[in-house]
């Protein structure tokens, strides 16, 4: 028996809609609602601008959409993070350092707060400071910053190869199951790659690959593959033992 490992993603999505901008704020919440709307609005116009060289309106616009919500969100909501990631980028253009790092590291710390150290926007806030102290010569902490980025896309890449892995086993079962034989090993060996890959050959994840693909090549009687794979299953826990198969001579 066979067990399908079901992995859910969950993904939290931020609307952005348009809207106009009130001139005074109440508690309504189809009026904060607008309000909001109005705020992604003046910072995407700022990243507009921000593409385009023009930094001093970009600044303005993001200036604009901060002050929006922080009236609304607070200073820890990550939206209004965002925002001051992007004032910091902007005033990094102009030369503006100090403005940078205290935008970008006010950026940070709300990411740290909200989502922890080893969420990819933390991550793109640990090198967006590598990049600006490299900038103004202070190589030492941009290393450790840039450091601290490259080991969280490590292990966000590592978990998504992970469950890649699993949706290629997943599949593999399914047409398995339906008698789909050589679509079903065709998967088994994707997942095999990801696994030797992450974990290397004697882990009890990369043995049960082995033992998935020597029992498929056993029920198609590829006898020869399966015991191929079979010996490579040399974990005790994971391995399989083979019956011989005896071709009687005539």
């Amino acid at each position: 028996m066979r067990y399908i490992i079901i992995v859910i993603f969950l993904i939290f999505v931020t609307g952005c809609t348009n809207s106009g901008l009130f001139n005074s704020f109440n508690t309504s919440s189809v009026d904060r609602t607008k309000r909001l709307r109005e705020a992604d609005i003046l910072n995407n116009r700022g990243v507009e601008a921000y593409h385009r060289g023009d930094y001093k309106l970009a600044i303005s616009l993001y200036k604009k959409s901060l002050t929006i919500k922080k009236r609304l969100l607070g200073d820890r909501d990550l939206s209004v993070a965002t925002t001051y990631n992007n004032l910091g980028l902007a005033y990094k253009k102009r030369g503006d350092f100090t403005k940078a790092l205290s935008y970008i590291s006010t950026s940070l710390k709300v990411r740290e707060k909200v989502l922890g150290k080893k969420d990819t926007l933390t991550a793109e806030s640990y090198n967006n400071l590598g990049t600006l102290y490299a900038t103004i010569g202070k190589v030492q902490k941009a290393i450790q910053y840039t450091q601290k980025s490259i080991d969280i896309k490590g292990k966000i890449i590592k978990n998504e190869k992970i469950a890649t892995a699993v949706g290629y086993n997943n599949l593999a079962v399914l047409y398995e199951e339906v008698g789909e034989y050589n679509r079903a090993l065709d998967n088994y060996f994707k997942a095999l790659k990801i696994d030797e890959e992450i974990f290397g050959e004697r882990h009890t994840v990369t043995q049960n690959s082995y033992k998935n693909i020597a029992l498929l090549y056993y029920t198609m009687g590829k006898y020869q593959e399966a015991q191929k794979y079979a010996k490579l299953a040399q974990n005790v826990e994971a391995g399989i033992k083979l019956e011989p198969i005896l071709i009687e001579e005539r």
